[in-house]
């Protein structure tokens, strides 16, 4: 069997999963059409491919030469989706990939500026940016503070991030804001609304109405896109209005730990 083979025993029980999510996600949807990004760190190839098989177009990936590894065996129309901590120095091996998508964790503009630089000039379309809030406020969480009111927001990191992208890095559009919800809040999201989630849709509003007063283009059609939600809060997180969720156990099942 080579590398890009699964069993069949494996191609239905993605083919279940994948199926049983997409219908939560309907289920659940607050807009008219949330993308699924399936998260496939530490999964083989194979497993890409018969979700690919199935029509599934959006990946998620954490680690950068991960990513150009899976990327180099696989179609060339998936949309690759960054979700993991980007360092600078491996900006230029992320812009190789020719269909890297979207970048969903950027934190500051020495990560941006670099990212812009490393883009090829081949590149016919930008390069989607969300840039990471940490809504929780946890240590271990990246991302930057969210906004909390409009009076503040003018010498925010984030507001001065968002500007930053849109007028000083052509090779990129910012696309939204993205964010990992705290556990506790995930597992009271059943009861009561997630507050984490409503956190993110404030700081969007304050930081919109901030860049509608700039020029550039951002978002789309005037409003910037949510990325919030995983396996665990997903549907309370297209209920709050998130347009992008990332799911990795629900669709592969239990990662092993990486050795």
């Amino acid at each position: 069997m080579s590398s890009l083979e699964t069993s069949p025993e494996r191609c239905e029980e993605l083919a279940q999963s994948l199926a049983e999510i997409r219908d939560r996600v309907r289920t659940a949807a607050s807009n008219d059409c949330p993308t699924l990004v399936a998260v496939s760190k530490y999964k083989p190839p194979s497993d890409i491919l018969a979700c690919y098989q199935l029509g599934q177009r959006d990946f998620g990936e954490n680690y950068v030469q991960e990513l150009v590894d899976k990327a180099e065996q696989l179609p060339d129309d998936i949309r690759w989706h960054f979700i993991g901590t980007l360092q600078s120095n491996k900006c230029k091996a992320l812009a190789s990939i020719p269909n890297i998508y979207a970048v969903q964790t950027i934190a500051s503009t020495k990560a941006a500026t670099a990212l812009n630089k490393s883009i090829r000039s081949a590149r016919t379309t930008p390069l989607y940016i969300f840039l990471q809030v940490n809504t929780s406020g946890e240590d271990a969480k990246s991302g930057l503070p969210p906004l909390t009111s409009a009076e503040s927001a003018p010498e925010s990191e984030l507001v001065l991030l968002a500007k930053h992208v849109v007028t000083a890095c052509p090779r990129l559009h910012l696309q939204g804001l993205m964010t990992i919800g705290s556990l506790t809040e995930s597992l009271a999201s059943s009861e009561r609304g997630n507050q984490d989630f409503e956190t993110l849709k404030q700081t969007r509003d304050v930081l919109q109405n901030v860049l509608r007063e700039s020029s550039g283009e951002w978002g789309v059609d005037g409003r910037l896109m949510l990325s919030m939600g995983m396996s665990s809060d997903f549907e309370a997180a297209l209920k709050a209005g998130s347009d992008v969720v990332r799911v990795g156990t629900g669709i592969f099942g239990a990662r092993p730990k990486k050795t």
